[in-house]
């Protein structure tokens, strides 16, 4: 069975969305140095070699599109090329696209426990916040991994947002990236 793993960029204060999404205040991703961006991209590449499947957001997936990462060279690139893409849509994918990318259309809730099912390992899901809150509302979070910015954003759209009851969640790792960032890992606390 597959586990769906939650891997966010993500501001002090819980913001996901990054000035380069039209936010007037700037780019917090990019207030970072060179040996953070180093680290970060090794993590990134590491956590790309051990995922199965991506599961992406049509905005996500269109974003990656956008810069260019379906003919970018490098490990990493071609990683997350050969694995198979799962892009939760309302209507079909157009155009050039990503390799192995398959639109999800339908009740998410439905077709991404079909996916646990059939896919063995982990299904990464990046950026893609719509749908994470839709997950993690519906108990089909294995995995959160958070790389903490070390930046208040103040305005953006957060990951977290209502939800039905409240989610605990236990502390799995910590890891600290280059000078200043801080990946943290929880996992959903389940009832036996």
């Amino acid at each position: 069975m597959g586990k769906i793993i939650i891997s966010e960029n993500i501001s002090l204060d819980g913001v996901i969305q990054s000035g380069e999404d039209d936010l007037a205040r700037g780019d917090w991703f990019t207030c970072i140095g060179d040996r953070d961006r180093e680290e970060w991209a090794k993590l990134e590449f590491e956590e790309a070699l051990g995922a199965e499947a991506l599961l992406l957001g049509r905005r996500s997936y269109e974003w990656f599109l956008a810069r260019g990462w379906a003919s970018r060279t490098g490990e990493w690139a071609e990683r997350l090329r050969s694995l198979p893409k799962y892009v939760v849509t309302s209507s079909a994918l157009d155009g050039p696209g990503w390799n192995n990318a398959t639109a999800i259309m339908g009740d998410v809730v439905t077709e991404v426990s079909t996916l646990r099912r059939q896919v063995d390992g982990e299904i990464v899901v990046y950026g893609s916040g719509r749908l994470t809150r839709a997950l993690l509302e519906h108990d089909l979070v294995d995995e959160l991994r958070l790389m903490t910015y070390p930046v208040v954003a103040g305005a953006g759209d957060r990951l977290f947002g209502e939800t039905s009851g409240m989610k605990p969640m236990c502390l799995a790792g910590t890891r600290v990236v280059g000078l200043g960032l801080v990946s943290l890992v929880y996992r959903p606390v389940r009832n036996a």
